[in-house]
């Protein structure tokens, strides 16, 4: 039997230990951090919170839907054992019977197959084995970015929050966030210090480049980079990246690039070995 679960009656406790130590764990799922960019969020939960689904909603029209926050790319179930295609399936027909309106994305893990369903791209990489490892499954353009001297670069591995939104500003990109999508990613990196990392990159004494990224016990998620025309052109992103793979060697962990249906950004991804993995997109109107 599914359970829903309201907001104020959630089991904090027993919730982020299915999530933390779930097969298919995102750290979007987490109590901390779906607090901070959703608007409120429940749970549909099977057991003892054994097999449990967060829910984000809001209200419109005085009519409660579900949707995907910012910030958050895969939610769906979350169990610690492998999820059937037969559970998800139940798991997605709850959820429908209780909500008209639904954006949802489910994880790799919860594979769903009907016609409201789309398939979505994330690239990963483990970072398995020694550095050259993983440096000869580069393709030919990061190992000629790489080969270049970045001795002229500092990377700030406690970067200023302040300092890298004041030139996400500055630069020119291919689009806008919300004023109140950057405030919650603000929030989420000011409130989560021992999660969310802040790394800048300076050429000299002038600001180039830098990350936002999140490391739970299972990913490390490339959340948001910022980079000047000058930082792209030198090839500052492949020197961050690299550097993040270098400091999480044999951890266990895989880094999550958050994948891209641009196929620009999916190359860049994939030229340092990543893999594409699958998830999926529930879209329910009435």
């Amino acid at each position: 039997m599914i359970n829903y679960i309201s907001h104020n009656q959630i089991d904090r406790t027993k919730y982020d230990a299915c999530i933390e130590n779930a097969r298919s764990s995102r750290v979007y799922a987490f109590s901390w951090y779906l607090d901070t960019v959703c608007e409120t969020w429940d749970v549909l939960m099977k057991g003892d919170y054994e097999v449990v689904m967060p829910v984000p909603k809001r209200k419109k029209y005085g009519l409660s839907y579900v949707y995907t926050p910012a910030w958050v790319q895969q939610l769906g179930v979350f169990s610690l054992k492998d999820i059937t295609a037969e559970e998800t399936e139940i798991f997605k027909k709850t959820l429908a019977s209780k909500f008209h309106w639904i954006d949802y994305h489910f994880n790799t893990g919860n594979f769903v197959s009907d016609r409201k369903i789309l398939t979505k791209r994330n690239y990963i990489l483990p970072i398995i084995g020694e550095v050259d490892e993983i440096f000869k499954n580069y393709n030919q353009n990061r190992k000629r970015a790489l080969s270049r001297n970045f001795d002229h670069l500092f990377l700030d591995k406690d970067g200023s929050l302040d300092l890298f939104f004041k030139h996400y500003q500055k630069i020119d990109k291919p689009y806008e966030l919300e004023e109140e999508t950057l405030r919650k990613l603000n929030i989420l990196a000011e409130k989560n210090p021992d999660y969310v990392r802040i790394w800048n990159v300076f050429d000299d004494m002038d600001f180039s480049g830098g990350l936002i990224w999140v490391k739970d016990k299972q990913r490390i998620t490339y959340l948001m980079p910022v980079a000047n025309e000058k930082a792209k052109n030198e090839n500052v992103p492949t020197f961050i990246i690299n550097e993040l793979i270098k400091d999480h060697l044999n951890q266990g962990l895989v880094l999550d690039f958050e994948g891209s249906m641009i196929s620009g950004v999916a190359n860049f991804y994939k030229s340092f070995g990543a893999v594409e993995e699958n998830y999926y997109y529930f879209k329910k109107r009435f």
